[in-house]
């Protein structure tokens, strides 16, 4: 994933809702309630921890029971303290006092309580990048600390893989190609991080990276769970098989029964905290709704890459907060211009036009002259049946068509549907690349070399290319 191209935009619920469920998270409302627990006689380690005596009481405020009631409660212990719910009074004495964060849970604003949420999933996000340490008594060196040198663990590739899984499991999540909601097979994340691509039947090396990986995710996920980033279907304990010295390994995938291998989805409260996580990291995530406020021109360019469903919504708010007439003229301003950008800001101002409605009409006849928008204007007029639209130029059509194509590149690159356009254009008019070389379009070169590249027709394909060389020596280059 580059951080340098921009990722689909996400749709976050509201800041008040994921409030909301940030506070009923487990691992957060435990830490919260332990910070609450604090009195003059919590004692805490040298490193912050709660002192061994004091964790039976942790847990049973917690209402954790059994073997791992201890470890649970001290989880949550070091939220409350990485997160600011408590604080070192005397690192001398061992004592602690209520963070000033604490009162933020139920004073704050609700992006004050995301900000805690925040900092508690940092916690469980490099803890989850840490290996499972019970039964390491032997890596114990002389100081009585585990000395990791002699494992086979490196910490920063370890949480550089689970970065790159969320962030594939963030680009699936927002991306339109993807049913909403819909959960995502842990073999397939685990494969999205370990097969090369491009690689057809993954070799018996790979499969077996792919399985070790899988359950690598396995107890991570189950980590992640409680602090509210995901929701997952663990993998099916009964397909869990000790094969000699393999203990754990899971048995081949059955394509048919793909949910028991696991099945993880992003909560919109994962959602909002991957987001935060990537745009701290320097990514372009955006939002829907994060151009509502911005000119024109900004929009239409912001929305340049968005899927069809994101542009509408974020055009919606976008009008929701001007009138229409004013809101026509705006955008049409906009659509101007010869730069590269250009086509693709005139077709996402034809379909924001198509949610302004009727009173947009008097803003589109005034350009039906304008050498850039005619064509565009006389598009809209007649699809709403309007009366009186003057018939097009031959010149106007074909510079249309161009400006289309150039708009269509830029939005989706060589698809299917290009492909379609590009194979209709060819044959409905016999005579299109004789006269489409000349058209005085900044783009025509190149959408005469996009159609000899997409076109099947061989014959067809190389008049595209004569075409273009054409049109390029009529602009001198």
């Amino acid at each position: 994933m580059s951080d340098s191209s921009p990722l689909p935009p996400a749709r976050l619920h509201p800041e008040a809702e994921l409030a909301r469920a940030a506070l009923s998270t487990p691992l957060l409302s435990r830490a919260a309630r332990l910070a609450r627990w604090v009195g003059p006689d919590t004692r805490v380690d040298a490193g912050g921890g709660l002192v061994e005596e004091q964790l039976p009481a942790a847990a049973g405020l917690l209402g954790l029971t059994g073997t791992d009631a201890a470890a649970y409660a001290s989880e949550a212990w070091r939220v409350a303290l990485d997160a600011g719910l408590v604080e070192i009074a005397d690192e001398e004495a061992g004592t602690v006092r209520a963070g000033e964060d604490l009162a933020l849970l139920t004073g704050g604003s609700p992006h004050d309580v995301l900000e805690v949420w925040l900092a508690a999933l940092e916690v469980v996000l490099a803890d989850a990048s840490v290996p499972d340490l019970d039964g390491l008594v032997d890596t114990l060196g002389e100081e009585g600390e585990i000395d990791f040198s002699s494992l086979d663990w490196d910490q920063e590739a370890e949480a550089e893989f689970l970065d790159g899984v969320l962030g594939n499991l963030y680009l699936l999540t927002v991306s339109e190609d993807v049913p909403a909601g819909e959960p995502v097979p842990l073999p397939a994340l685990a494969a999205s991080m370990i097969v090369p691509d491009g690689m057809g039947e993954p070799t018996n090396d790979v499969l077996e990276q792919v399985s070790d990986a899988m359950m690598r995710l396995d107890d991570q996920f189950r980590m992640l769970e409680p602090v509210g980033l995901v929701e997952y279907q663990p993998v099916d304990e009964a397909l869990m098989a000790d094969t000699g010295d393999s203990v754990g390994e899971p048995a081949p995938v059955d394509d048919a029964d793909v949910s028991r291998y696991g099945m993880v989805r992003l909560t919109p409260l994962g959602v909002y905290g991957l987001r935060a996580r990537l745009l701290e990291a320097g990514f372009a995530a955006p939002a829907v709704g994060e151009l509502a406020d911005k000119g024109a021109d900004v929009l239409l360019d912001g929305m340049a890459h968005f899927g069809q469903s994101a542009a509408w919504a974020e055009t919606e708010q976008w009008l929701a907060r001007r009138e229409p007439p004013v809101a026509a003229e705006e955008l049409l301003t906009a659509a101007r211009g010869a730069d590269t950008g250009a086509p693709l800001r005139r077709l996402r101002c034809q379909q924001a036009l198509s949610l302004v409605g009727e009173e947009a009409e008097p803003a589109v006849r005034d350009v039906l002259d304008d050498p850039e928008l005619g064509g565009l204007a006389r598009v809209w007029l007649s699809e709403r049946g309007a009366a009186g639209v003057p018939a097009p130029s031959e010149e106007l059509v074909f510079w249309l068509t161009v400006d289309t194509v150039a708009a269509q590149l830029q939005a989706e690159g060589n698809s299917e549907e290009l492909q379609a356009l590009v194979e209709g254009l060819a044959e409905q008019h016999s005579g299109f690349f004789a006269a489409a070389w000349r058209v005085d379009h900044p783009a025509t070169a190149d959408v005469l070399e996009a159609m000899g590249r997409l076109h099947p027709d061989k014959r067809v394909a190389k008049e595209a290319r004569k075409a273009a060389f054409k049109a390029r020596s009529q602009r001198g280059g």
